[in-house]
Parts: C-alpha cells; sequence; structure tokens
C-alpha cells in the first residue's frame, strides 16, 4: 500500500478563515497525522484509457476549481456541510504514457486510504471510468474478508472485454468480474436506455447475474425508489457498497461534457435526488464519479457545474445518515 502518489493541489488553499461559507474555504488538505476524518477525497486524472477520444483528466482540476461557486449551505435541506469533516488528498500522480502504470498507482492510492482511514468514506474524482476498476480492486486489497457490492448508474454496461480493448473505460465492471474481485450477483446498475450496449454485452452481463434495471423500468418503479431497492437488495448480501457514477447516464440536452453523450438519460433531478438517498445509506463507503469532460462543456461550465452539485448532494445525504457522517 502506497501514499505517496498523491500530489496536492496547493493552488486551491489561498483562503483561509475560521468561519467558512463556501466550499473552496471549508475542504482543506489532507493531513497526514489526522485520525478517520468524515470524507476524503482525490482525483484520479487520466483519459489515455479512454476508447474515445476524452478530455477527463482534466475533470479532477475544474472540479476544484468551480467550488468558489457553491455554498456549503444546502437550504432545501437546511444542512451546512461545513460542519462535516471533508478533506482533499489531492490527485493520484499519473504517468505521461504508461497506462497501466498509472492503474497501479490508482490501485495503490485507494488500497491506502481505505487501510489507513477505515472509518472514513472516500471519493475518488475521475478520470474516465477504467479507474473505478483500479479503486475497488485497491479497497478489496485493504479489505479482503469483507465482500463489496457495486451500484453503478450508466448509460453502458461496461462489460466489453479486455482481451481486445486492454484496461480501457468500457470494461472495468468485466475485469472485476472476470478477476473474481466482485459477483456479478453483487452489482446492479441503473440507468441503462436506448441502443448503447450491444446485445452480447447484454448476454454477458445476465449470464453472470449483473443486475440490470433501464432508465424506463427505474421510472415506473420511482428511480429514487429503485435506487433505495438496490442499495437495500445489496446491503443484504455485502458488506460494503462501492457506488460509481458515470456522468454519461445524464441525458445529452443536460450534460454535454462526457465524452459518450447519449438522447434519453437521466435528468439532473433524478440524480440529484438519488445521490442524497446513497449517501444516506450506511452501507455506501465509497462513491466515485467519472467520465466528465471538461473540453466538451458547454460555455457556462453546466455540466462541470452538475458534477460538484451531485457530489455536494452525497455528501449533504451523509450528513443526514450521520450529523459527523
Amino acid at each position: 500500500m502506497n501514499g505517496n502518489w498523491f500530489q496536492p493541489p496547493e493552488w486551491i488553499w489561498n483562503v483561509k478563515t475560521s468561519n467558512p461559507t463556501h466550499v473552496h474555504q471549508w475542504i482543506r488538505p489532507l493531513d497526514e497525522n489526522e485520525e478517520n476524518p468524515d470524507l476524503i477525497l482525490f482525483g484520479a486524472p487520466i483519459s489515455r484509457s479512454s476508447i474515445s477520444v476524452s478530455g477527463a483528466s482534466l475533470y479532477p482540476a475544474e472540479f476544484r476549481r468551480m467550488w468558489k461557486g457553491f455554498a456549503t449551505y444546502n437550504l432545501d435541506e437546511n444542512i451546512d456541510l461545513r460542519h462535516a469533516n471533508v478533506v482533499d488528498a489531492g490527485d493520484v500522480k499519473m504517468h505521461t504514457t504508461d497506462i497501466k502504470l498509472s492503474h497501479r498507482r490508482i490501485e495503490e492510492s485507494a488500497a491506502f486510504l481505505a487501510a489507513r482511514y477505515p472509518g472514513t468514506v472516500t471519493s475518488m474524482i475521475g478520470g474516465d471510468h477504467s479507474t473505478t476498476a483500479c479503486a475497488v480492486r485497491g479497497i478489496k486489497t485493504a479489505y479482503r474478508d469483507e465482500t463489496i457490492g457495486i451500484l453503478q448508474l450508466d448509460t453502458h454496461l461496461d462489460v466489453r472485454d479486455p482481451a481486445e480493448l486492454g484496461p480501457a473505460n468500457g470494461t472495468p465492471i468485466r475485469q472485476l468480474v472476470d478477476g473474481l474481485t466482485i459477483k456479478g450477483e453483487h452489482i446492479v446498475n441503473i440507468g441503462l436506455h436506448g441502443y448503447f450496449n450491444a446485445k452480447p454485452l447484454i448476454t454477458y452481463a445476465r449470464e453472470h447475474g449483473i443486475g440490470i434495471v433501464t432508465l424506463k423500468e427505474a421510472r415506473k418503479q420511482g428511480f429514487v425508489y429503485t435506487v433505495k431497492h438496490a442499495l437495500h437488495q445489496l446491503a443484504q448480501n455485502v458488506d460494503r457498497i462501492y457506488v460509481t457514477v458515470d456522468m454519461d447516464v445524464l441525458d445529452i440536452s443536460t450534460a454535454p461534457g462526457v465524452p459518450a453523450s447519449t438522447p434519453g438519460g437521466l435528468s439532473t433531478e433524478e440524480l440529484f435526488d438519488s445521490l442524497l438517498e446513497i449517501g444516506q445509506h450506511p452501507a455506501v463507503r465509497h462513491i466515485d464519479f467519472v467520465c466528465l469532460d471538461p473540453t466538451k462543456d458547454s460555455a457556462v461550465a453546466q455540466t462541470v457545474k452538475i458534477g460538484v452539485y451531485a457530489w455536494l448532494q452525497f455528501v449533504t445525504g451523509k450528513m443526514m445518515e450521520s450529523p459527523r457522517i
């Protein structure tokens, strides 16, 4: 396990105040001597492993840069996030050309945080979706005797064959299943829709017991209810839940800044409400937000703003679960 791969984003810590009102004033860098903060976030700025051209490696920096536009107070829930001890470990250092080495560093970093801070929720900001397989493997290294479940919000199954594509962003779930890190029956994907998953991929998922809930089915049941039910079912069979949010689950009209944007996807309201529910579940100990490409975003950075808002909703949910997360 290695904590040496983190590179703190020193530029962000330029506001010192004892009474923070905005996110950039509230979140502070991780102090290695600190014991079990409520939540640790870290960036995995890689997109060279993306099947399609992607600038998702830029998202962790843009994510932090957007903090100045958000207050710590959530008006809808009457919760002030500044009471949660949330810290930033910085970004995992990526190798310029060696994708496998960069992936190994993400895995080692996730393992380090999970082992060093066992009571802390971890939140990874990608990067493309290949980073999810790395983080889950790292957490499994730290908790070898525990069973991990995955709740995936995504337009795609991400079970394409690594033998053909390598450890790319279309393969993380298959990497974990084929590598026996996660059982297929401990994975639920919600948000699939339309014409964006080839039939052989559906066949693979069903053969391995992966739970498939289409967006159409989820909306009939109520999207938030569907998420809540999936969390309940997973929690009956696993020790901890890892949530992965691929931002391409959102509709293209809402979120243009993703590499594989599609029509017919999730609304921001559905995403935000579900993340509030996800945050409140005690079995959810890890989450990532991946595949957001600032280079494809609108002039007003609407997708980046959605990404920050979504993350804050998760943190709010964790505070609703417990005042100290």
